[in-house]
């Protein structure tokens, strides 16, 4: 299997999945049914997450597939060999009762080869994520009952570091420190860290928001942040996670914004991407790799629309490198933080209210985008961000990489 981290830190890793991030930031109960995800790529953490869950009185229900080798890629296999309608193929009774039975989704992830499906027609990802939504939307549904939580973590392997330029024993030494597993208990760590967050996080919230000017040497960007909206933190489902987002009002998106970072996505990776915005919706958009695919990203219903808007904090986030891995790059700390834009999919959790009581009609009027697709890009460069308020005062709230709301009373 080649390089594998200490025994004690993967254990502290799985504990820190099961008993701090699901449950959203509260861990998982006695009883509780843990559908956990991954492959044969991360196999010590996957083992170890799963007697996490037995541990503390859970049930699993296992998702294991294998890795994306060169001989025996079978996400490759699937999208070479598919007919249309095995393409659009849904076990929607299957689906169905996981949905019901599972209480939390603990996602590993793990790409032994991060661009396992380059050369494979986009057209075909985006028509199997669409013929997904449905499932997705049940998920959705019960998480705004409160009845469900996810959780998303990566295991490092070699085909990762590769990508981010590290051997893997650097690469993980990213991962321990970003995940506090240097900590003798990381979740004493993170609820210090989920503390310091919701400040700021409740900060913003106080300030009354209407809209926002992101600008810098790559952005002139307005967003309007729209009716009823909150700023939620993604500790718990992310791990880690260090930032403080929103889901704006698409259709109060204008202006143009570049992005710093490449995007590893749908089996691929795009460089150089920008974005014009016009009336919420992509106008223009450019990159200088695999543009075709980003095209056909947008081409997917809804995707030309802004789902989330994020800000990280430099002082919080310990990771300084890039990662090749989005779930790091988007809580990158560094000398300016970041910034990142998800097109697609909005976050229903951002609603100032009981989102289990809103129908589809009032979520549409609200302006929350609903997509197949949610893909975060991210920047790390210098922005400044400033609100407009609710009395059309403006004041900076971030600057340099950090929040400037060290005045504002929750």
């Amino acid at each position: 299997m080649g390089y594998v981290p200490d025994r004690e830190v993967i254990g502290r890793y799985a504990r820190l999945l099961v008993e701090f991030a699901l449950g959203q930031g509260e861990g998982i109960a006695a009883g509780d049914v843990v559908q956990v995800n991954g492959s044969d790529a991360c196999k010590p953490l996957y083992v170890e997450a799963c007697r996490a869950v037995w541990r503390a009185g859970g049930h699993v229900i296992h998702s294991y597939m294998p890795s994306e080798d060169d001989r025996d890629d079978v996400r490759r296999a699937f999208y070479e060999l598919a007919s249309e309608e095995q393409l659009t193929f849904v076990p929607d009774v299957y689906a169905r009762g996981l949905v019901d039975q599972v209480d939390h989704d603990l996602v590993l992830y793990a790409p032994a080869r991060p661009r396992s499906l380059d050369g494979i027609d986009p057209a075909r990802q985006m028509a199997r994520g669409q013929a997904w939504l449905p499932v997705r939307q049940w998920e959705q549904e019960k998480e705004n009952r409160g009845a469900y939580s996810w959780t998303i973590a990566s295991y490092g392997t070699p085909g990762m570091a590769a990508e981010a330029h590290m051997t893997i024993e650097e690469y993980w030494q990213q991962i321990i420190r970003a995940c506090f597993l240097d900590h003798e208990d990381p979740v004493v760590r993170w609820r210090e860290v989920r503390d310091a967050i919701r400040v700021t996080r409740d900060r913003l919230n106080a300030l009354g928001i209407s809209r926002m000017h992101i600008d810098g040497p790559d952005a002139d960007l307005q967003v309007t942040l729209g009716e009823r909206r909150l700023w939620r933190d993604g500790v718990g489902a992310n791990v880690p996670s260090f930032e403080v987002f929103t889901s704006p009002d698409w259709r109060g998106t204008e202006g143009w914004i570049r992005f710093s970072e490449p995007l590893y996505a749908f089996g691929s990776l795009i460089r150089g991407i920008e974005l014009e915005f016009e009336g919420g919706r992509v106008a223009r958009a450019i990159a200088s790799e695999n543009e075709h695919l980003l095209h056909e990203m947008l081409a997917t219903e809804n995707a030309d629309r802004v789902g989330e808007f994020s800000l990280t904090d430099a002082r919080l986030s310990p990771i300084d490198r890039f990662m090749a891995d989005t779930l790091y790059d988007e809580n990158m700390g560094g000398p300016y933080g970041n910034t990142h834009l998800a097109l697609g999919n909005a976050y229903q959790d951002t609603y100032d209210g009981d989102p289990a009581t809103l129908t589809q009609g009032e979520w549409r009027a609200l302006g929350f985008n609903e997509s197949a697709i949610h893909t975060d890009i991210v920047s790390t460069t210098d922005r400044t961000v400033t609100a407009t308020l609710s009395d059309g005062s403006q004041r900076v709230i971030y600057a340099e990489g950090q929040f400037q709301l060290d005045d504002v009373t929750p």
